[in-house]
């Protein structure tokens, strides 16, 4: 299989994933904008900033940054706190700045910290926040696109199902079912899913506009409330005039300072998770390195404050729908970013016809395969030790938020870890990466994720067309993890370098479940003894 290149490979397969990360991202941009009480044109310069500064800076293949729903809290009461947004952005500045220090600190290897489970719960748990979100969306109530990664936070039940049922708008719901039947149809029918230039999400967005152009007068016409609210400037002077810049005395001010570094540590963590998260959907499984990334988000940062956007994290939402489009390399980003700036240039006031419930419809799709139903299978078959970390954290993530799910679900499993592994030990026993034709490397008794990161960094210090032996001979307990990484390696990188793989004394009970493509090991190199 051959490789492709993260920059330049796989153009064409690209361009049509980054249009369809493009659609998702505009009214995202607009909605964390108002839900952060900024500008709207803040969100989509940020958008833009993301797609073609990070997206060019980043080695992450399929991750797209922008800005983040999980800060819009801080940057809602860090503007009202500060008086202005001018002071704000130069609270973004210094984030930019933090984060490329934490960079060089090389900061960005506590992602190898957190465990499968926990990544995977907090995708289903985005999963549902997505679908709950977009219900009302798709049946024409459309208060606030986004809002927030936050579902229960000041929620009424009574009132939300109030406001629902008085909402319901006839032509948004028959918009969401015919869009969902593209969307479905595009992905069952494998003509069309070869039609690599014409996205199923694109269709369905021509086929909303032309419904409600046929329709407009009569009582299935979707009203403008409805669709996608761009800034339409009427001339270089006002769009000039939408751009806000950064007051620079705001570096004087210490409160400036503490908001800077919140929005740095809070937009650093949700950025690791979510690359740890881009590289289990990347179909060669690619490793980033995150570090660069954290690099690329301070760079990034830097050039959206100073332009007047908001600050930007790589985003699981975007990234799920670029993956889900089939997207391979970096080209989906930044055609995503490009096609941000051409947007808000030449043609809003065509985007302004894009009725909101077929943008609704396309993340639901994103939101069901994240929370797809067979993970929950996948991990009770696993056992209590993966799966109780795993519900929780989805519960979680949904009734409090991003962060704080996931270190619910962090701490659930290393207390597991604490109590059934309190004597563990690990090691690693090879020859010099560097020259070595043959490297073996010995498992220890009990290898559990905390040991993660040193084998994938020896993994990836592999050379091509050399062999590796990987020895489990004392091993009694190799957890999930390290079953994934050390499958992920020998079925798709060993393949493409022409790395054999011998595999010693793995156990029948470490060879998972035959559906699950993560999990098991079946390699033609592969001796078990």
């Amino acid at each position: 299989m051959k490789k492709t290149n993260t920059l330049f490979g796989g153009i064409k397969e690209n361009i049509p994933s980054g249009i369809v990360v493009f659609l998702v991202a505009l009214p995202l941009c607009l909605g964390i904008a108002l839900a952060s009480g900024a500008p709207p044109l803040s969100g989509i310069l940020a958008g833009i900033v993301g797609g073609l500064v990070i997206g060019f800076i980043s080695n992450s293949p399929i991750s797209v940054s922008g800005p983040a729903a999980g800060l819009a809290a801080i940057v809602l009461g860090a503007i009202t706190d500060l008086g202005s947004f001018e002071l704000f952005l130069t609270a973004g500045l210094i984030a930019g700045f933090i984060q490329l220090a934490l960079g060089f600190l090389r900061a960005g290897s506590i992602s190898n910290y957190f465990p499968n489970n926990v990544i995977e719960g907090m995708l289903a748990g985005i999963g549902v926040i997505i679908i709950l979100k977009q219900i009302p969306h798709a049946l024409g109530y459309d208060k606030d696109f986004e809002g927030n990664l936050q579902i229960f936070d000041g929620f009424n039940l009574s009132e939300y199902l109030s406001g629902l049922a008085d909402a319901i708008t006839p032509g948004a719901v028959l918009v969401t079912i015919i869009s969902l039947a593209i969307l479905i149809t595009w992905e069952k029918v494998n003509f069309l899913k070869k039609i690599k230039l014409l996205p199923g999400a694109l269709v369905a967005v021509i086929v909303g506009i032309l419904f409600n152009e046929v329709f407009r007068g009569s009582t299935l016409e979707i009203s403008s409330e409805h669709l996608v609210t761009l800034p339409v400037p009427q001339s270089v002077e006002d769009f000039k005039n939408l751009i806000t810049f950064p007051d620079f005395s705001g570096f004087l001010n210490p409160q400036v300072w503490i908001i800077g570094a919140t929005i740095a540590v809070v937009a650093s963590i949700e950025t690791l998770l979510c690359i740890e998260a881009a590289d289990r959907m990347d179909v060669h499984k690619r490793i980033t390195d995150t570090n660069l990334e954290l690099k690329a988000q301070g760079i990034g940062n830097l050039v959206s404050s100073f332009i007047g956007g908001l600050p930007m994290t790589s985003v699981v939402v975007r990234t799920s729908a670029n993956a889900n489009a089939g997207a391979t390399s970096k080209i989906s980003a930044i055609v995503h970013g490009i096609l941000l700036l051409v947007s808000v240039l030449s043609i809003p006031f065509l985007l302004n016809k894009i009725p909101l419930a077929t943008l609704a419809a396309v993340l639901l799709m994103v939101g069901y395969k994240l929370a797809s139903p067979a993970k929950l299978s996948h991990f009770w078959s696993k056992g209590k030790y993966q799966f109780i970390p795993f519900i929780a954290t989805i519960i979680a993530v949904v009734a409090l938020d991003l962060l704080k799910g996931v270190g619910i679900g962090l701490a659930i499993s290393i207390l597991f870890l604490l109590l059934g592994n309190m004597k563990r030990a690990y090691y690693l026993s090879r020859e010099d990466l560097e020259s070595a034709d043959e490297i073996t490397i010995d498992l220890a008794e009990e290898v559990s994720f905390l040991n993660k990161a040193a084998i994938k960094k020896t993994l990836k210090n592999i050379k091509p067309n050399s062999k590796v032996i990987i020895n489990a001979k004392k091993t009694s307990y190799v957890s999930d993890d390290i079953i994934d990484l050390i499958s992920d390696f020998a079925n798709v990188r060993a393949r493409e370098e022409d790395i054999e793989v011998v595999l010693e004394g793995f156990k029948t009970s470490y060879k998972e479940y035959e559906n699950d493509q993560h999990s098991h090991i079946t390699i033609s190199h592969r001796r078990v003894i």
